[in-house]
């Protein structure tokens, strides 16, 4: 996908400055069982695959690109002060972004999209779960790509900034995996961002 392609060597440079930071943080799991946090047994699961399809299939550049990713995301949930995700709006335009479904809600969904305004942060009791990504018409010489969300795990600090140059939002750290509509996930992923607002979105709980 060009929007991660373009921006890997950033990424793995602050994911190194992250990792770094960590290490001088207190785990914000210390005397709970972290075993049992959802997001964490998703990663957990995801990296021993991987790492038995590179023990069956041998190495790529894919392959342990998606490994290390997954170690990082292993690293965040052990390591990180808060348990929620928290997101940030760095870009000229509102982002959706995924939280938990109010209590009354009757939607089926895993979780409900909200919006995120430019400059905003979201609150760090408030989980935030990822960033809906809008799919894109099929252009000259490219083809069409679905709408998909850009999961993240607890502890995360995503930023989102706009490419100067190709107008493109682009994230300072990978997502623990990109969700389609009709994955088991069952997200909410609606075809067009126009479709998205149509179902009458509030706003996240911004961090004042």
């Amino acid at each position: 996908m060009k929007l991660f392609k373009n921006t890997l060597i950033k990424i793995t440079l602050v994911c190194l400055l992250i990792l770094a930071n960590l290490m001088f943080t207190q785990p914000s799991w210390a005397g709970k069982k972290i075993s049992d946090d959802p997001d964490y047994v998703e990663v957990t699961k995801l990296l021993e695959s991987a790492l038995q399809d590179k023990q069956t299939q041998g190495s790529t550049s894919e392959l342990d690109q998606a490994i290390a990713n997954l170690k990082f995301q292993k690293y965040i949930l052990e390591n990180s002060k808060e348990p929620v995700g928290i997101c940030r709006n760095e870009t000229d335009k509102t982002l959706l972004v995924y939280g938990k479904k109010p209590k009354k809600s009757s939607s089926t969904y895993s979780n409900q999209l909200y919006l995120l305004p430019s400059g905003a942060e979201t609150d760090d009791e408030w989980d935030c779960q990822g960033v809906y990504i809008p799919g894109q018409t099929a252009a000259e010489g490219q083809e069409a790509t679905p709408a998909q969300a850009f999961k993240i795990v607890h502890g995360t600090r995503l930023v989102a900034t706009t490419n100067p140059e190709t107008g493109e939002t682009e994230f300072n750290l990978p997502p623990l995996k990109l969700i389609q509509s009709g994955d088991k996930d069952n997200w909410f992923i609606p075809e067009n961002l126009q479709a998205a607002l149509d179902a009458g979105l509030t706003t996240a709980t911004i961090d004042d």
